[in-house]
Formats: structure tokens, sequence, C-alpha cells
């Protein structure tokens, strides 16, 4: 590992140095350290900043601290079931015990080029090429993805956190901002060592999730290749409002698909107003999934994401 000097941080607006990252819980940067992936010099711990606290808000949401460790989020009675299912099934115990909502979100890949720093991948040597695309892929993304960059958004909460519209807020020293949590990450294109809009020393300090009454009929669903303790291969966070047999609104939202967490637009547009059967929520998937653009070894997400999408909303349909 890099030699690295070590600070903490006084206020959200302390800033960073130029080749400096936040430090919370570390339960990814570390690992990148570790590997020689992620190599700053210097560590800016927020751990101690008064950023741990979930409060309510009017309308029945709720502020999220972005030091609120993950284990202590899915406890809480208040958090959509959607949420509280995507949290209790990423990593394991020990790791949500350490992990925090704003790290949660800023999470890197897990793809395997990425993660080998002797390996060329435009996400950390820019211009050195994608081997994913002819290589292994078989875990990478159908959606949203480019010639510079088929890799995944690794997140189970900010699948759910995007289903749920929520709002994160970021501080710096430019001042605060808010951002939705649909636009915080970037697809690719042709700077994929960009994942998402935050400037260099913005600092997430919460996340808003609105009120969504129907949330309360909500599910997190989450394919993987063993049981527990892994990434997600797919994934969808649903929440399903049906009055009289229509679909009266929806919420959808894929993981592990795509490089961000992917909110299925077209999907909901087709299911409003619709009657709410498996026939219709296969035809709204399938329109989704117009835009995927598999390779040869992760084709198997198209039928995998339909399949999932059906039987989740099924679920919430017959739970009404």
């Amino acid at each position: 590992m890099k030699t690295f000097s070590y600070r903490t941080a006084g206020s959200p607006t302390d800033g960073l140095e130029p080749n400096a990252v936040f430090l919370a819980g570390g339960t990814n940067l570390v690992d990148l350290m570790k590997l020689g992936v992620a190599t700053p010099d210097v560590l800016v711990d927020v751990s101690r900043l008064p950023l741990g606290d979930i409060t309510d808000l009017p309308g029945g949401g709720l502020r999220i601290g972005a030091g609120v460790r993950n284990s202590d989020l899915a406890a809480d009675p208040r958090v959509p079931p959607m949420l509280r299912q995507a949290l209790l099934s990423g990593a394991s115990g020990q790791l949500r015990n350490m992990a925090t909502t704003g790290g949660n979100l800023l999470q890197r890949t897990r793809c395997r080029y990425f993660m080998d720093a002797s390996d060329p991948c435009n996400k950390h040597s820019p211009g050195s090429g994608c081997p994913a695309r002819t290589g292994d892929h078989r875990n990478l993304a159908i959606l949203g993805g480019s010639p510079s960059c088929i890799a995944t958004h690794p997140s189970d909460m900010a699948v759910a956190l995007t289903a749920l519209d929520a709002v994160v807020r970021v501080d710096g020293p430019a001042g605060a901002r808010q951002i939705p949590v649909g636009e915080l990450h970037r697809l690719p294109g042709d700077t994929p060592e960009r994942d998402t809009v935050l400037e260099h020393g913005e600092l997430i300090t919460a996340v808003d999730v609105p009120g969504l009454p129907f949330a309360a009929r909500s599910a997190y669903r989450k394919a993987r290749d063993r049981a527990s303790y892994a990434f997600a291969v797919g994934s969808v966070a649903a929440a399903l409002d049906v009055t009289d047999g229509l679909v009266r609104d929806v919420r959808l939202a894929w993981g592990a698909v795509a490089p961000k967490p992917w909110r299925a637009h077209r999907a909901e547009q087709r299911l409003r107003g619709r009657p709410a059967t498996a026939e219709e929520f296969r035809a709204a998937a399938d329109a989704e999934l117009e835009a995927a653009e598999p390779l040869s070894d992760n084709a198997y997400k198209v039928e995998l994401l339909r399949r999932m999408s059906v039987a989740v909303l099924e679920s919430l349909g017959d739970a009404r």
C-alpha cells in the first residue's frame, strides 16, 4: 500500500487537498488501497462529523445522515421495506456495522479488471481500454454502458433509494446543493473514470427520502451466485399502488445491470393505468429492456430481469 497521511475533518466544508479522499467506514476504499487501485496522498476522516442521525421530515419522509451505519438504518422501523431488504441483502453483518450511507452510495465497481491495478481499465487508467467487452463480462452491464466501460454499480441500497426518489444533500467549499439520487451517478460515455457528478471536495451529508405512502407495499429482490455475502447479478426494487385491479402508481429500479442504479421509467409509464397482471408486468419490463445491449456472456440478465420484475410486482399486487 502506498504511504499516505491522515487527518480528521473539522466540518463538511473543509474540502480536500488535490490528491486526498474522504474516509468514513472504509469498507470499499481500504480494499482499493490495498490493491493499489486507489492511491491517495491524504485520507480525511469524516467519521467524527455529526452526520449520524435519522430524523423525520414533513409528509412522512426521512433524512438519513451520511454517517448512519447500514445496520442501524436497516433496524429503523420507519424505513420502507424495500430499503430495509436492500440493506440486509448487502454484504455481511460485520460490514454493515461499519459501512455508512454516504459511503455505500459512493462505492466503486467490482469489475475484475478495475480491481486489478495491473490490468488495463479505463476507470483507473483512462485510455487504456476496456478488456471486459471481449473478456470476463458475465456480471457486467446490459444497460447504459459504452465502448469505454460496461462496469456495474454494486450498491443494493442505492437501487432502493433510486426507486424511492431520494435526494442527496451535498456540502463543500463551493456551498451546499441537492442532487436527486438518480442523477448522482454518471453513465460512462467517454469518461468512465468519473463515477458521479460530485466535484472534488464535496461531501455527502445526508439523504432525504420523501414520504411515499404506497412504499409500505414495496420489496427488494436480489439474484446472486451464492446465497449470501455476494454482489448481485441482478436486482429489483419496486413499490406498487393498485386500486380496483389497476396500477395507480408504481416505482421500479434495477441493480447490477448498468453503471448506475437503473430507474425503469419506461416500464413505470407503461404500467400506470393498466391491469395489475403478470402479462402487463412482463410487457412493462420488455418495454424497458428494449434498450438493453447484452454481450455474449451476460445476455441471461435480460430474462433474469424480466422474470424477477414480474415476480416482485405480482407479489406486491397480491399483498394489497
